[in-house]
């Protein structure tokens, strides 16, 4: 455990985020032009939003002329709970969901509401992960546990109840981000136990819930029931469109759980100003009610993490769009593909902290089929090299 709050005058200092730092990692490196760039480091889907979205965002385009509501509106609010009843057979009060302008700034305002009053507030979140947990627990004054995923753990945190009898909040990542690893129903009743015996929050970052290979992922809510806690006490998820329609520039996604956090937090949104716009809203309605589009790029994922077994002989993952894959000293593994292949991926080390993820390179499978299949024959040639 250590502390991630520090201040130097009046300004809080936060990590560079990984992007920035692949960016130095390379800088002055001159990519092979005989071979065309291939970019797998970010999770953005680079197929083409369906066009009954595109379509729904145009029509509504005279809304602009309208303020949004802070609670979103009505009918964006019953398509998310219909997402969630179709996909997890729950059935959400309107008090226990809030539409959100994606799920990152969730992430980082919600820690900061929830931690406002504690005199030394604690928060926990899985490492490797996504920089915002981290960036939340610098902007609340949060001492930081890290929940480390291993390979020797099979990438899924060792409960520690000594750690965390001491927390406050506890943010999950499952489907994880970046090792692809699923927590099974059990192992998240688990969780729910300890955060009603410990009076924590825990929170499940679902946004890959819906990128899955064969058995879709449990969510958090279903274990909180099947754990005797139906009303989601000290239980919130989130989760978003971007992954499961290939539309990360709606920035929509929902944060759902106990009503008696949302109750106040709702009221926090009011100052914070991150209402969607009225035309965004209705798109992502139409997202949110259709799963006939989540189908199709869920079959385009599951393609190209075949492709990579074939040709890496990676083992397939149960969800996520990602490889993390071993590859020894993962920055100089990053700078040779990049030089010599013209292929970019994101250096593990880059997503973790004491020394979690060295040794591993993230590979977002993002692109169609031809293009993935060139990138792993490329990947395939760098590990060879590196033997």
């Amino acid at each position: 455990m250590y502390n991630r709050y520090q201040k130097k005058g009046y300004f809080l200092q936060f990590e560079t985020y990984p992007f920035e730092k692949l960016t130095n990692l390379l800088d002055g490196i001159v990519p092979n032009g005989d071979l065309d760039p291939i970019v797998l480091t970010i999770g953005e889907p680079q197929f083409e939003t369906p066009a009954f979205i595109t379509k729904a965002l145009c029509e509504h385009a005279e809304l602009l002329k309208k303020y949004p509501k802070t609670s979103g509106e009505s009918q964006l609010r019953e398509a998310m709970r219909g997402f969630v009843k179709r996909r997890f057979h729950i059935e959400l009060d309107d008090s226990q969901i809030i539409p959100t302008f994606g799920t990152r700034e969730v992430l980082f305002n919600f820690p900061q509401f929830l931690l406002a009053d504690r005199e030394k507030p604690t928060m926990a979140f899985t490492n490797p992960f996504y920089q915002i947990y981290e960036g939340a627990a610098i902007a609340s004054g949060a001492e930081i546990i890290h929940l480390n995923l291993t390979k020797e753990n099979g990438f899924l945190p060792v409960i520690d109840e000594t750690a965390l009898a001491q927390c406050d909040l506890v943010i999950l990542n499952f489907p994880n981000n970046p090792t692809a690893s699923v927590m099974n129903m059990e192992t998240m009743v688990t969780w729910v136990k300890l955060a009603l015996k410990y009076d924590f929050v825990l929170l499940n970052d679902e946004c890959y819930s819906e990128i899955y290979t064969q058995t879709p992922p449990p969510s958090l809510l279903q274990a909180s029931i099947e754990a005797g806690n139906p009303t989601f006490k000290n239980i919130l998820v989130i989760n978003s469109i971007s992954k499961r329609s290939s539309a990360p520039g709606l920035r929509s996604g929902f944060i759902a759980g106990d009503d008696q956090i949302l109750k106040g937090y709702m009221r926090y949104r009011t100052y914070v100003g991150c209402a969607s716009p009225l035309p965004l809203q209705m798109a992502a309605a139409a997202a949110w009610n259709d799963n006939e589009h989540v189908i199709a790029f869920r079959e385009k994922y599951k393609e190209n993490f075949k492709i990579a077994h074939e040709v890496l002989g990676v083992k397939v993952p149960e969800a996520t769009f990602y490889i993390w894959l071993e590859v020894g000293d993962e920055l100089e593994f990053t700078k040779r593909l990049y030089e010599r292949y013209n292929v970019k991926v994101l250096p593990g080390s880059f997503l973790g902290r004491e020394g979690i993820g060295q040794g591993f390179v993230r590979i977002a499978l993002v692109e169609n089929t031809e293009r993935t299949l060139e990138a792993v024959k490329r990947i395939k040639a760098c590990l060879e090299e590196s033997k």
